[in-house]
């Protein structure tokens, strides 16, 4: 599987020497399904990894980083927005937590504000190079209502939707275990009862016109047919490469890909180094190493390969005399993909460290995710911060150093990240977290004023398969409500502080608090509940289906959809 670099880029017009620390650069990189166990500033001692590595070592490393959600899509929209994803209707009530589909018209709401919106208005350059995965358009095929320009952005270069295997000839698909496990069926029983209607009609216990039954075997067909079609064709259909609104390659081509990502990143800065001040935000690329061209610091062949292409980014930066006044940050959008297993064995989903499960789950192996920044002369070299932070904390922590007010209409449940970063505080201000899988509370970290311990409750925890595994291997992903999961009454509590791999949850007998700290955590919950409002949701059943007329194409349906204009 490739991982793509989400790449934010907020470049500001003001050349003004002070203005250096109040309206930095910002570099932002977003790494798609990265373990915090897959890099050597973390603890692994197996793996090189030495470009990010130098970000720990000259800048802050944030110990206990959270991601808002375990999954690509919602993690991505608090990450933008500063805000949970079941705020803005980014959170699925439904199996489905991400967007599949080029042609769905679900996606981050117009209304929301990200980041780049109000850096935008403070005169900051913003780009987006590498994976979006926040819809496209709503209506037609070229509104563009979800798409990056239309949330903040000036240049956009990379894949709007999923990079999934099946993007990749050879690499088998996600969906085969689903195909296998109710496209048989669905058929069965539509077979069955399309032939029980003949029968009945043929020996006249029930009155069914030829043509009745003859347009029911024609739908059936249809449907059949378009359904097989778009699986044979989910590559051309959805992995295209953008430059803006425009597609330039359909399907993408895997070769020299994040060279041109790398490239489009420089090509940006260099651009945007005369007006002073830039915001970057990078996704995440998954490559196997073993056809990646690029010097870098990559991972045994086992692994997808996370890096910074030889410090390209990092080098541009001192080349330009840029990087004294640019906050870099780092991070994964939510924990390796345990299950992701290619269709030869190749196992490629990353590693979690010591952390239990992996991406879809909220034990800490899905959320504790890597968080690095760097900012020479601001942010103390080589330094460690052992505090609850937020992936959704870095939108108060830039709008504010771009001098930019905090929308007062909303609630933004993030925190600024400066005080923790300059010394000035030493505890984060994340009393509370709560972590959702799709739309539901699955759980609550508190970390009280007057205490080391942080405290975390389940209230159902998934069903891990086969039994006594550390993920969901029979269905890809872990899933969040029926028989998926197992509910908790009382809720199971752990204390991470001394127990992070979450091996033994607490009973009354063996912490005296059991319960008063249960209450707390209820009390929390409830003053949470009552903060959210009823929007509209991005993953009902109308805005995840594949619509033909939303499907981009840079060509035509004759043509598969096919085009290279990519240089």
């Amino acid at each position: 599987m490739i991982l793509f670099p989400l790449m934010f880029y907020l470049w500001s017009t003001s050349n003004a020497e002070n203005e250096s620390i109040s309206k930095p650069n910002i570099v932002l990189i977003m790494v798609d399904d990265l373990g915090i166990g897959d890099l050597g500033c973390y603890g692994n001692t197996t793996l090189r990894t030495p470009n990010v590595d130098s970000l720990a070592k000259k800048g802050a490393t944030l110990t206990q980083h959270i991601a808002a959600a375990p999954l690509c899509t919602p993690s991505r929209a608090a990450f933008l927005t500063g805000r949970y994803p079941v705020r803005s209707g980014m959170a699925s009530l439904n199996r489905l937590g991400v967007f599949l589909f080029s042609a769905s018209s679900g996606g981050l709401p117009t209304e929301e504000i990200t980041f780049a919106k109000l850096m935008q208005q403070q005169g900051y350059s913003t780009a987006l190079i590498g994976k979006w995965h926040l819809g496209i358009n709503c209506n037609s095929s070229d509104d563009f209502c979800h798409h990056p320009l239309n949330h903040g952005f000036d240049y956009f270069y990379g894949i709007p939707v999923n990079n999934i295997r099946d993007c990749r000839p050879g690499h088998g698909s996600v969906f085969a275990s689903g195909i296998k496990m109710y496209i048989p069926t669905t058929l069965q029983i539509t077979g069955t009862a399309l032939i029980s209607l003949a029968v009945l009609h043929y020996i006249g216990l029930l009155r069914v016109s030829h043509r009745v039954l003859g347009y029911s075997f024609l739908m059936t067909a249809l449907l059949l047919g378009l359904l097989m079609y778009f699986f044979y064709n989910f590559r051309y259909l959805n992995c295209f490469l953008m430059r803006n609104h425009d597609i330039v390659q359909q399907p993408w081509s895997y070769e020299n890909l994040m060279q041109r990502f790398t490239e489009e990143a420089k090509r940006f800065i260099k651009r945007s180094a005369a007006k002073e001040k830039l915001l970057k935000v990078c996704g995440a690329l998954h490559l196997n190493f073993r056809n990646l061209k690029l010097e870098c610091a990559c991972l045994p062949a086992r692994y997808t390969s996370y890096f910074l292409p030889k410090g390209q980014i990092l080098h541009a930066l001192d080349q330009w005399h840029l990087s004294e006044r640019t906050l870099v940050y780092f991070t994964s959008d939510q924990g390796a993909h345990l299950e992701e297993i290619s269709s030869n064995g190749e196992v490629h989903g990353g590693y979690n460290g010591i952390y239990k499960g992996g991406k879809s789950t909220n034990w800490e192996g899905g959320i504790r995710v890597p968080g690095l920044v760097r900012w020479p002369g601001v942010v103390e070299p080589n330094i460690s911060i052992d505090e609850p932070t937020s992936n959704m904390d870095i939108f108060p922590t830039i709008v504010k150093l771009a001098g930019a007010p905090l929308p007062m209409d909303r609630i933004i449940d993030g925190h600024d990240l400066m005080p923790l970063l300059q010394g000035i505080a030493l505890q984060s201000k994340h009393e509370f977290l709560f972590h959702y899988c799709n739309a539901y509370l699955n759980a609550v970290r508190w970390h009280p004023g007057n205490s080391k311990s942080i405290w975390k409750a389940f209230f159902f925890t998934p069903n891990f398969s086969p039994k006594g595994s550390n993920g969901c291997y029979d269905s890809h992903v872990c899933f969040c409500h029926g028989n998926f999961i197992t509910h908790h009454d009382p809720p199971l509590l752990f204390d991470l502080s001394k127990d992070p791999e979450e091996k033994n949850s607490l009973t009354p007998e063996t912490e005296s608090h059991f319960y008063e700290i249960l209450q707390v955590i209820q009390q929390a919950v409830n003053n949470h509940t009552k903060s959210l409002t009823v929007v509209p949701n991005q993953f009902s059943l109308g805005n995840i289906l594949w619509k033909p007329w939303l499907q981009p194409c840079c060509s035509s349906f004759i043509q598969f959809c096919y085009c290279n204009n990519d240089s």
